[in-house]
C-alpha cells in the first residue's frame, strides 16, 4: 500500500521532468532559452515538493526503513535518456 499523495507528487514531477526535456530539446530552444528556463523552474518546484512530502509521509518512512523500491524513489540520474544533450549532464 501506498500514499496517494506521493504518488501524484511523484506523476506531477516525471510531468515537469518530460516537459523540461522537450522544451530543452525542441527546435526553438536555439532561438530562446526562456521556455525552457520555465520549464526547470517548475520540474525543480514538483521536485522539491515530491522530497518534503517524503519526508513527513509515514509510507515513505517505512520505505526508507525497508529500503528502497524503485516506484518510491526519485533517482534523476537514472531518468536521463541516453543520448540526450550535454546540457542535461546535472540530472
Amino acid at each position: 500500500m501506498g500514499c496517494l499523495e506521493c504518488k501524484n507528487l511523484e506523476k506531477a514531477f516525471e510531468s515537469r521532468l518530460s516537459q523540461y526535456i522537450d522544451a530543452c530539446t525542441a527546435a526553438y530552444y536555439q532561438v530562446t532559452t526562456e521556455l525552457a528556463a520555465k520549464k526547470n523552474v517548475d520540474m525543480e518546484r514538483a521536485k522539491n515538493a515530491l522530497e518534503e512530502h517524503q519526508l513527513v509521509c509515514v509510507f515513505a518512512a517505512e520505505v526508507r526503513q525497508s529500503g528502497p523500491r524503485a516506484s518510491h524513489t526519485v533517482k534523476l540520474s537514472q531518468d536521463r535518456p541516453e543520448g540526450r544533450d550535454s546540457r542535461f549532464n546535472y540530472f
